[in-house]
C-alpha cells in the first residue's frame, strides 16, 4: 500500500522509524489542523468528520463527529471552558495498536487533538497515558515540546485566535480507566470508579465541564481526513465503514504483529496473509475478535469482514480489533480462567455481580479446571453469565464485557468442559 492509503502508519515505514517534527512536516504535518483553524468554522470541521464516517477506534466504534456534535457550542459555562482528553490508557489485552503510534508517530496524535480541540472549542487537552508506556511517554512528551516550540500548540495558533494546551497525565493503573467516566474520575485525582449517567461528559465531564474522550487512533484518524477529504477517507474501507483500522494478532502464528488495512478486511486474510498464517502443528480453533472482553469467534466465522456490524451480526464485537488466538493446544477452560482471573482484579468494586460474581466465576473454573467440578456447575456457570452479563444489572460495562469470553466458550467448546468435569483431568496439561 501507498502511505495514502495506510495514513496511519504508512509514513513511518517511508521514513524508517520514530517520525520526528521535521520528518512529519515533510509530510504535510499540520497542514490539516492549519486548514481547520484558518479556512473552516468548528462547526464545518465536526460536519467534515460526520461526513467522513468516523468511528471510534478505542472498541465502541461511536461515530465521532456526532460525539462532538453533542458539545454545546458557545458560551457552555461561565467562563466557557471545555476538555478534550485522548484515552492512551491500553489495557485492554492483547491490545498494542496505540502504543505503536505514540512511540512511532506522536505528532498525528497531537495534530488530531489541536483540530479536535478546535471543532468542540476545547482551550485544555490531556492525554491519559498507561503509567508503564515509558517509550511513548517519551516521544509523545518530546512531540508536544517540539510543538510548542513551533507554535502549533499554545497561544493563537497559526494567527487564528484559538489557544489550545496540552498535557500528558500518566495514569496510575486500572482497567476500568477504559470506561470513560472512570477515567475522568482518575484524571481528577479521584478514585477510576464509572459516575452515574446522564449527564454524559460533552455536557458535564472533567471537573464538571463539557468533555470530549476519544480514543488514541480516533483521533490519528482526524488529520488525514482534513489533509485528504471525506471521499478519499471512505474509499479506503472495504465495506460501510469508512478509513483503515490498526489490526493486530497475538497467538501461534508465524508473525505476530500489528498491521494496517482496510478496515473490513477479512478475518482469515489479516491471520494467514498478514500474520503469515498458524505455526506448523497447531490449528486454530477460536478467537477473540477485539481483546479479552470480546466474544470468540470459530471456524464459521474466518471468512468474515472485520467491521463493526458483520462481527456484531456474528454475535461479538470487533473491540479494538486487535485479535487473541486460541489453537488446538490450549485448553479453553484454563484461557476463560485466566481471562476471568484478570476481570475480577480489575473490578473497581462498585456493585454486587462484578464485585462478588467474577470473583465466584474465576473460583469455579479453578475447581474445573484442577480436578474438582461436579455435576451442575456449567449450569451454574450459565446463570452466572446470564446475570453478570445482563447489561441493566451493573453499574458499567465492565463485567458483561468480562463475561463474554466465558458466555462464548460455554457455547462452543463446552463439550471441553464437560470432559474436564467427567473426567476430573485436563486433557491439554501435558500441552503447557
Amino acid at each position: 500500500m501507498a502511505e495514502s492509503q495506510r495514513p496511519l502508519t504508512g509514513i513511518v515505514d517511508d521514513v524508517g522509524g520514530l517520525v520526528d517534527l521535521a520528518a512529519y512536516e515533510a509530510h504535510e504535518g499540520y497542514a490539516g489542523a492549519r486548514e481547520a483553524l484558518t479556512g473552516m468554522t468548528p462547526a464545518e470541521v465536526i460536519a467534515l468528520v460526520k461526513d467522513a464516517n468516523l468511528r471510534g477506534r478505542g472498541g465502541a466504534g461511536f461515530p465521532t463527529g456526532l460525539k462532538w456534535s453533542f458539545v454545546p457550542q458557545g458560551e457552555a459555562s461561565d467562563d466557557g471552558l471545555k476538555y478534550l482528553v485522548c484515552n492512551g490508557d491500553e489495557m485492554e489485552p492483547g491490545t498494542f495498536k496505540d502504543r505503536y503510534l505514540l512511540e512511532y508517530n506522536p505528532h498525528l496524535l497531537v495534530e488530531g487533538m489541536i483540530i479536535g480541540a478546535y471543532a468542540i472549542g476545547a482551550a485544555q487537552g490531556y492525554v491519559f497515558l498507561r503509567g508503564e508506556y515509558h517509550e511513548p511517554y517519551r516521544q509523545l512528551q518530546t512531540a508536544i515540546d517540539d510543538a510548542k516550540a513551533k507554535g502549533y500548540l499554545g497561544q493563537n495558533i497559526f494567527g487564528s485566535g484559538f489557544n489550545f494546551d496540552l498535557r500528558i497525565h500518566r495514569s496510575a493503573g486500572r482497567y476500568i480507566c477504559g470506561e470513560e467516566t472512570a477515567l475522568l474520575n482518575a484524571l481528577e485525582g479521584k478514585r477510576a470508579q464509572p459516575r452515574t449517567k446522564p449527564p454524559f461528559p460533552p455536557a458535564s465531564g472533567a471537573w464538571g465541564r463539557p468533555t470530549i474522550v476519544n480514543n488514541v487512533e480516533t483521533f490519528c484518524n482526524v488529520p488525514c481526513i482534513l489533509r485528504n477529504g471525506v471521499e478519499w477517507y471512505q474509499e479506503l474501507g472495504n465495506g460501510e465503514d469508512a478509513g483503515t483500522k490498526l489490526y493486530g494478532v497475538s497467538g501461534r502464528v508465524n508473525n505476530p504483529g500489528l498491521w494496517e488495512l482496510p478496515i473490513g478486511t477479512p478475518i482469515r486474510e489479516i491471520i494467514d496473509v498478514h500474520a503469515g498464517g498458524m505455526q506448523d502443528g497447531y490449528k486454530l480453533r477460536g478467537l477473540l475478535p477485539g481483546g479479552a472482553s470480546t466474544d470468540f469467534l470459530v471456524e464459521k466465522h474466518f471468512d468474515l469482514a472485520m467491521d463493526y456490524g458483520t462481527i456484531q451480526a456474528a454475535g461479538s464485537r470487533m473491540g479494538t480489533g486487535t485479535m487473541i488466538l486460541m489453537d488446538d493446544s490450549i485448553c479453553p477452560v484454563d484461557m476463560c480462567r485466566n481471562l476471568e482471573h484478570f476481570f475480577a482484579q480489575e473490578s473497581c468494586g462498585f456493585c454486587t455481580p462484578c464485585r462478588e460474581g467474577l470473583p465466584w466465576v474465576e473460583r469455579l473454573l479453578t475447581d474445573i479446571e484442577e480436578g474438582r467440578g461436579k455435576p451442575g456447575d456449567l449450569e451454574l456457570l450459565d446463570r452466572n453469565a446470564q446475570f453478570i452479563g445482563g447489561v441493566t444489572n451493573t453499574f458499567c460495562l465492565h463485567a458483561p464485557g468480562a463475561i463474554e469470553p466465558l458466555a462464548s466458550a460455554l457455547k462452543y467448546f463446552r463439550e471441553d468442559f464437560e470432559e474436564h468435569i467427567r473426567t476430573g483431568v485436563c486433557p491439554y496439561a501435558n500441552n503447557r
